[in-house]
């Protein structure tokens, strides 16, 4: 039986929903890491995710190209330079390659954007 060890989650307010542009991306500084935050409103969903791309070390995934893909319609982001794709939901590379990404909860309160961190 495996476990799963519950942590805490600090919901911290990163932007407003008009600083994303509707289906786009947006970065946003918390200490000293960038975050790509992402307005699908296509599907009416939020995510965000590292804004390092790791295939060239660039600061650049806000800046991809959202959409779904397979028969579970899986949300994902396209590095704007080399076009790895990557699973919004779980980090994953859908290229083929051994990449990850860290992944972040988003919530929205009314006009205001939320990340959780652990």
């Amino acid at each position: 039986m495996e476990l799963e060890i519950a942590t805490a989650v600090e919901w911290v307010l990163v932007c407003k929903t008009d600083d994303v542009p509707h289906d786009g991306g947006a970065c946003v500084k918390y200490n000293d890491e960038q975050i790509a935050v992402f307005n699908f409103a296509r599907r009416g969903e939020w995510y965000a995710t590292q804004n390092l791309c790791p295939h060239k070390q660039q600061m650049v995934l806000s800046r991809g190209m959202i959409g779904s893909t397979g028969e579970a319609c899986e949300p994902k982001v396209a590095c704007p330079f080399h076009k790895k794709t990557f699973s919004l939901l779980s980090g994953e590379c859908l290229s083929g390659d051994e990449y990850q990404i860290k992944t972040y909860p988003v919530k929205v309160v009314g006009d205001d954007v939320y990340i959780g961190l652990e």
